[in-house]
């Protein structure tokens, strides 16, 4: 079965983004000798609500990992786990695992291949998907969320973070000022996001949202910043490249909606989700199909059980 390749450019209309220009900020933001400063700070809170929930992982699918950033994160919280990293398709980066091995080891990595393409056979099963500030630079995320419980073991957990749409405020209402397209691409709301979790079959979803004010010292950095974090994949953005002239007017107009002490700020807007993969519902008079994994996983585990909050647990 062939892979859904989440950048197909017939499914963007809904989310304001484009789908070429998305692929293209995700394989260079991916190739950068680290991943962006906020992606480590957000991965860092995502991994404290793995905290209160009572999984016990032996794989993790650790969706593009790199730009991610979640790999110290993943090792610390479940350290006895493998952690199979998938990157998005095109990128030269071999699926890799951090299952420990004797440095004496023999043992060699399985051959490079753009692993977003290899189909769901052969990533297999796992426990958690995790999955860090990936899904505002998919096209069609309610198509990967049923990839995602596809390869998810019963019981299993998805749980991810994502752009929302309080981000960059300030400077979509810079823009609107001077007339210019959109700089920020159609981020989606935590309740759709929750929507899509339903959808595709999962129960149980938690979303919550924060926003977080980044402050910069100039405006030449808050630029460059912006750009190593994606840059502008909106469908109706400028078509071509600005002038200096320009330029010099976006920095101008930034600087004047500095602080008193000169910094610059932007907010970011975060939103946090998770769900788990239930158990296939038996209903008089339907067939079901269940897997032999997924029999197998429903055997051994058992059921969770509500804490008097009404938290699960």
């Amino acid at each position: 079965m062939a892979a859904h390749d989440p950048f197909d450019a017939d499914r963007t209309a809904a989310r304001q983004l484009d789908a070429a220009a998305s692929a293209r900020a995700l394989r260079r933001t991916s190739r950068a000798t680290e991943p962006p400063w906020l992606h480590m700070e957000i991965a860092r809170r995502l991994g404290e609500r793995l905290e209160p929930m009572r999984i016990q992982p032996t794989r993790v699918l650790d969706w593009w990992a790199r730009n991610g950033a979640g790999a110290s994160v993943l090792r610390a919280a479940y350290p006895r786990a493998e952690r199979l990293a998938v990157e998005p398709g095109g990128v030269d980066v071999a699926v890799s695992t951090d299952a420990r091995r004797p440095w004496w080891s023999l043992s060699r990595p399985p051959a490079q291949r753009p692993s977003d393409l290899w189909p769901d056979a052969q990533l297999g099963r796992a426990q958690i998907v995790w999955a860090n500030m990936a899904l505002h630079f998919v096209a069609d995320p309610p198509t990967l969320f049923k990839r995602w419980h596809r390869l998810l073991e019963v019981e299993g957990l998805i749980v991810f973070s994502c752009l929302g749409p309080g981000t960059l405020r300030e400077l979509r209402e810079l823009y609107v000022q001077f007339g210019w397209p959109a700089p920020t691409p159609g981020y989606i709301d935590m309740h759709d996001l929750g929507d899509m979790l339903v959808a595709a079959g999962f129960a149980d979803p938690v979303l919550d949202q924060e926003t977080i004010t980044l402050r910069w010292k100039t405006a030449e950095a808050l630029l460059a910043e912006l750009h190593a974090l994606g840059g502008n994949t909106a469908p109706d953005r400028f078509p071509g490249l600005r002038t200096p002239a320009w330029r010099r007017r976006l920095i101008d107009a930034l600087r004047q909606r500095a602080a008193a002490d000169g910094s610059i700020g932007l907010s970011i807007e975060i939103a946090y989700g998770h769900g788990f993969k239930p158990a296939p519902r038996l209903r008089a008079g339907e067939p079901v199909t269940v897997s032999l994994d997924e029999m197998r996983a429903m055997a051994r585990k058992p059921r969770r059980q509500p804490s008097r909050n009404g938290a699960v647990r």
